[in-house]
């Protein structure tokens, strides 16, 4: 029980909000490529395979994180306690969790068709790389994005095995979504991260934090509309959408406070409903348009 609950705390597990926000951008993909007017197996098995997959590869990035990080950790009161930081577990136990991982959410991917075999194949070393950008760039959320919103490609191509715009204009704007929220978390662990010689968007911009956001998640909400206008959806996708600009500005920006930590993280942690609200507005586009 006690090597269980080091493995649960090791891929964060207990803190959902990580492999959901890597499920989300997957099933807005899914979603808007969906024909409903079809049998409705396919897209929930569908929908099961990327929620599995994103636990899976979460799981692995943690570990892969936590291995690249562990003297960082050490000297970060949030961090200091994780199992690798720690000694808890051995940095070979710890890539021997990875590949085990990594081989499970293999298993899951070829259950799709080829071009998304092929596209999340591709996207692997993204996945692993990231944790190396703090060292040389103050934009490693931005290369979280690129990372993270992924899904919305590859959701696509599971039902149509090729490109179209509409979800490149969606993985376009999800970057920036990740960009916006990612610099909320890394508040969090900015006077750490100063003092170790960590980079990210947070410490950029932390005199300006406010006007980047408005920014970023700007730039989401215009890619959220086009998308909904390429789909020719109707004044009731539209119409839900102010839900996601409540969320986004007032929910969000307008209570932020950067120097308290419980503020950044619970500011952070909702946007899960921010993935839940693009959800349900492209359900409603589909079946109402």
């Amino acid at each position: 029980m006690k090597n269980l609950n080091l493995f649960i705390e090791l891929i964060r597990l207990k803190k959902p909000i990580g492999f959901m926000l890597l499920f989300w951008p997957c099933l807005w993909g899914l979603t808007i490529a969906y024909n409903f007017d079809t049998e409705l197996f396919t897209y929930f098995q569908y929908a099961f395979f990327f929620l599995a997959g994103s636990i899976l590869m979460r799981s692995a990035g943690c570990i892969m994180n936590d291995i690249c990080d562990k003297n960082f950790d050490k000297k970060v009161k949030r961090t200091k306690n994780r199992p690798i930081a720690s000694g808890k577990i051995s940095i070979v136990l710890g890539l021997i969790y990875v590949l085990i991982l990594s081989l499970c959410a293999f298993l899951i991917l070829i259950n799709f068709n080829k071009l998304t075999i092929i596209l999340a194949l591709c996207s692997m070393p993204f996945a692993f790389l990231y944790p190396l950008m703090k060292r040389i760039t103050y934009w490693p959320q931005l290369f979280l994005g690129v990372t993270f919103n992924y899904g919305v490609i590859l959701g696509w191509t599971s039902i149509h095995n090729g490109f179209g715009i509409t979800p490149i204009i969606m993985y376009f704007g999800a970057i920036f979504w990740t960009l916006g929220y990612d610099t909320i978390y890394g508040f969090q662990d900015i006077k750490d991260d100063e003092i170790i010689g960590v980079k990210s968007t947070s410490i950029k911009f932390k005199n300006i934090p406010f006007t980047f956001l408005i920014i970023c998640y700007s730039i989401f909400l215009l890619s959220v509309i086009i998308c909904g206008i390429t789909l020719k959806f109707n004044f009731i996708f539209f119409m839900s959408l102010t839900l996601l600009v409540y969320h986004l500005f007032f929910k969000q920006i307008s209570q932020l406070n950067i120097k308290e930590k419980k503020n950044c993280f619970k500011i952070f942690n909702s946007n899960n409903e921010v993935g839940l609200i693009i959800f349900c507005s492209i359900v409603i586009g589909k079946f109402f348009s």
